[in-house]
């Protein structure tokens, strides 16, 4: 069995790191980076290659049900672009997402990505104190680090459709071979 310490990997993508710190200093309330920004340089470094650029949008959540007017997503957008310019940013308070997606209310950002498409991207990460690094995993990252690309519960069946079209136009297969699909 390999073992991959996740907050290790990224803490030796300079970029990555970076970026990370760069939201802790907006100090947004449960706050991480999460989905492809984590995803993709552990399957990265499960094929043992270097990691890869960023690409589509650099996903943030936060969590507070007091500030879920989307217009506090854009000013955080903002200080990250100015931060950050050559990034795309994606800011969204995910006490307001349940709606747009059809769910229950959300707890928390973890219990938020609980609902994302594919347990393999649902996960996030945070740094705190000078090195350190957090890691949630709502799913666990068994699949992550197994290669494994699974629907989460809810797009098993509801939304099934949804989680086939993005199997389909991302690619992964093709960039990540050893990638494997399996059902719940």
């Amino acid at each position: 069995m390999v073992v991959v310490d996740v907050a290790s990997i990224l803490r030796s993508d300079p970029l990555r790191w970076r970026l990370l710190e760069v939201v802790r200093g907006l100090d947004l309330p449960d706050s991480w980076i999460g989905a492809g920004f984590v995803r993709n340089v552990i399957w990265d470094h499960l094929h043992q290659r270097p990691a890869s650029a960023l690409t589509g949008d650099v996903d943030v959540i936060w969590f507070d049900p007091e500030r879920a007017d989307p217009t506090e997503d854009r000013v955080y957008e903002a200080a990250l672009c100015d931060a950050e310019p050559s990034v795309s940013w994606s800011v969204k308070n995910q006490a307001r997402m349940h709606t747009r997606n059809g769910d229950d209310p959300y707890a928390s950002a973890v219990d938020a990505m609980r609902y994302w498409p594919e347990t393999a991207t649902a996960i996030a990460a945070r740094r705190h104190g000078l090195s350190g690094c957090e890691i949630a995993a709502p799913f666990g990252m068994d699949d992550l680090l197994n290669l494994v690309l699974r629907p989460t519960p809810r797009f098993s069946d509801e939304k099934r459709s949804v989680y086939e079209e993005r199997v389909r136009t991302k690619g992964w297969a093709v960039t990540w071979p050893r990638l494997r699909e399996v059902e719940t």
